[in-house]
């Protein structure tokens, strides 16, 4: 398939024009990343956003992959000289891996099987014979030949029955035919593998369970395959068995005869035997992609949401790390996040060390100039959190979620960071340092370990990869990233940069000191002008020596701006600062061939207001004091909460206990609810009302149907 077939399969699908994918295609082969071609590329593509694009690499990708195959196919029917015009022209037509495959089965190299047995037997003739189904008898007895391994009749009638039974497994029209029959009608059934049922309580639910596959929601596939891997049940996909026959029948049985009986019972076998494992397979494997892609958009999802949470700000920060026997670990941090120093304090342990604890906490919030209390939302965090605040020290305390702190305070870029420190002071830094900027801090974890996905550890992991690192590389770019102080972790992330390039552009920095423009990003080692040219404008320089370097626009509109100056006989610092030169700018007057009004108008926006970060304003949230631990909780209590994880199923809630609760998508609100997405995001805010409490197995279930319900969510723009 060339290039402008590739173009208008994609466009159709996606719904745009064909040069739009054209024009991105080319781009890519450029070595154009997706934030670049967005932001920056908005005439050449027809201003598509990051989902577009992304698509459209993804289309290639899956296209790309399938034209490779059919040239494989193609080249080994060809060396072995069963390739007839019919078939290529079937083969070069096939829009599917799926349908090339089938067209391909018949002709694939095989292993011995009952029917290549059969044919070394020589009873190819005899089942062609009977394949006709004529009304004359069929005289098997010619072929009976002990010396080939054919004793008898019927023992030639079986091997002839064998190999039409492969020839029907192989026929592509009709595994067309009942791939569409087990898409749509198949019943996706479990069961308990005897024995087992002590081991297997975690899959309980799906002990003895059936349903139609195609209702079937991604997280009941994905805890049922679960279930059948770890070897605690087993699970079939398949349509009604007679419905199948039917259908393989109506291919294959053309008469009412001696010779069509036995094609029958040859047909059947090849269905039972053959066809219907085969096609199972598929399926499944089919309906299990559907549910990773599911589960990785709802992973990506809240990811984003994470990573663009409300930063804190440059603000000094006490950070800690709570704990009952090993006692608090706390840290301070200055407004950008250095470490200034540390203690370990015990408030639980009697009222000698709580006097002990209230000293410290006092004397460092004094020393460091406290502007904030970050508090790790793990064990004893609740019982801290009452601790600092009997201390009435007149700073804000703000609860926060440590998920994933530990694994960053145990990996490597961690011991680079703080070589001499422990993972517990690791770990207080990490959750002082989220608060200030989530994003900065949370890319240095590996975003599995942040606790936001739904069944992430059964999705395909190299799609999964794919995803978590394209979403991460998205906020980064949108954000943007302070050069002279940005870690190499954050840096890694910027659009044409990567793990090396971000290792050199910090040695630059520590041996030559900050950078003061843009431009000299050019003499960082292997940094070539192709990543200047996807990098610069995601990176920002406050107080260089440019004002633009603090801007999203792009160094090669600088020209631009200067000329916008130039014609309003001002400075660039004019156009920043005052408005009413902004105002007096004819845009019209500065569209060309390669600019036109959508980057124009993303440039008087970045002067507006320099390197504006997307992210909300930061608000502080408080639990309620009446609630420490689940004991604590009744039914019909009404309490604040904060969204942790959005699943296909509903939403988990931290009200302050230690136990997330889960909000049903049945319990969201009064109306139907395809999608929590559409009413819930990681770290939204809300009302929540306890449905029932399981102290033996620790679940909360919520509601929001008796509390404020929030607005649903409006798409991004």
């Amino acid at each position: 398939m060339n290039q402008d077939l590739y173009s208008k399969k994609i466009a159709a699908e996606l719904k745009i024009q064909p040069q739009q994918v054209e024009s991105t295609a080319i781009l890519f082969k450029e070595g154009a990343t997706i934030p670049f071609i967005a932001r920056y590329r908005k005439e050449v593509t027809g201003s598509l956003d990051e989902v577009a694009i992304q698509a459209i690499r993804d289309r290639l990708e899956v296209l790309e992959k399938l034209d490779k195959r059919r040239e494989a196919i193609l080249e080994s029917l060809k060396e072995r000289d069963l390739l007839e015009e019919e078939l290529e022209k079937k083969i070069r037509a096939a829009e599917t891996i799926t349908e090339l495959e089938d067209l391909y089965l018949p002709y694939r190299p095989k292993k011995r099987t009952r029917a290549t047995i059969a044919k070394e037997k020589g009873l190819e003739p005899l089942a062609e014979i009977i394949f006709e189904q004529k009304d004359e008898p069929v005289d098997a007895s010619s072929y009976v030949d002990p010396e080939k391994g054919v004793k008898n009749i019927h023992e030639a009638i079986d091997g002839a029955q064998d190999i039409i039974a492969e020839w029907v497994s192989e026929d592509a029209d009709l595994r067309s035919s009942l791939r569409k029959l087990f898409e749509k009608d198949a019943l996706l059934e479990s069961k308990l593998i005897k024995k087992k049922e002590a081991e297997a309580v975690k899959f309980r639910d799906y002990f003895e369970w059936s349903e139609m596959l195609d209702k079937t929601p991604s997280h009941r596939i994905h805890a049922m395959l679960r279930g059948q891997k770890e070897g605690f049940l087993i699970v079939h996909a398949l349509p009604d068995e007679a419905k199948s026959l039917s259908i393989v029948e109506s291919y294959f049985v053309h008469g009412d005869n001696d010779s069509s009986e036995l094609v029958k019972q040859a047909s059947h076998d090849s269905y039972k035997r053959l066809i219907a494992p085969s096609l199972e397979t598929e399926l499944i494997n089919a309906v299990r992609e559907a549910a990773d892609t599911e589960a990785i958009a709802v992973f990506t999802s809240n990811l984003r949401e994470l990573l663009l949470s409300a930063p804190l700000g440059q603000k000094t920060v006490l950070a800690i790390d709570p704990g009952f026997r090993t006692g608090c670990k706390v840290v301070a941090l200055d407004a950008q996040g250095k470490f200034l120093g540390n203690a370990t304090i015990y408030p639980s342990k009697g009222v000698v060390q709580q006097d002990q604890a209230a000293s410290i906490i006092e004397k460092m919030c004094e020393q460091h100039k406290i502007e904030i209390i970050a508090v790790g939302n793990g064990t004893a965090s609740r019982e801290t959190e009452s601790f600092l605040k009997e201390l009435n020290l007149g700073i804000p305390i703000v609860m926060v979620d440590e998920s994933g702190a530990s694994v960053y305070s145990a990996s490597a870029v961690a011991r680079d960071e703080f070589p001499d420190f422990d993972v517990t002071v690791r770990g207080s830094i990490s959750i002082g340092r989220r608060l200030q900027d989530p994003l900065a801090e949370l890319v240095k974890i590996d975003p599995k370990s942040i606790g936001v996905g739904q069944y992430q550890h059964d999705v395909d992991q190299t799609a999964l990869k794919k995803g978590l690192d394209d979403t991460v590389i998205s906020c980064v770019n949108a954000v943007g990233v302070e050069l002279n102080t940005a870690s190499v972790q954050l840096l890694t992330y910027v659009a044409g940069l990567g793990p090396q390039l971000a290792k050199n552009i910090i040695k630059q920095r520590e041996d030559n000191g900050p950078f003061k423009t843009r431009e000299e990003l050019l003499e960082v080692p292997r940094l070539g002008s192709k990543a200047f040219e996807q990098a610069a404008g995601f990176l920002r320089i406050f107080n260089g020596d440019n004002l633009l370097d603090a801007s999203a626009v792009h160094p090669e509109r600088y020209d631009l701006v200067e000329q916008m100056a130039k014609d309003l006989s001002c400075k660039i610092s004019d156009l920043i600062f005052k408005e009413e030169f902004r105002q007096k700018i004819d845009l019209k007057k500065y569209v060309s061939d390669d600019v036109g009004m959508p980057t124009l108008l993303d440039i008087i926006t970045e002067l507006d207001k320099p390197g504006r970060d997307p992210r909300p304003e930061f608000e502080p949230f408080s639990f309620s004091e009446e609630v420490h631990a689940i004991e604590d909780l009744h039914v019909g209590m009404t309490l604040p909460g904060i969204v942790t994880n959005v699943t296909s199923f509903g939403a988990f809630v931290d009200i302050g206990v230690h136990q997330d609760g889960l909000v049903h998508l049945s319990q969201i609100t009064d109306g139907y609810v395809k999608d929590p997405s559409e009413y819930l995001k990681v770290r939204q805010k809300v009302k929540v009302t306890v449905l029932d409490i399981d102290l033996e197995r620790k679940r909360i279930a919520l509601t929001m149907r008796a509390g404020v319900l929030p607005e649903k969510r409006k798409e991004d723009n």
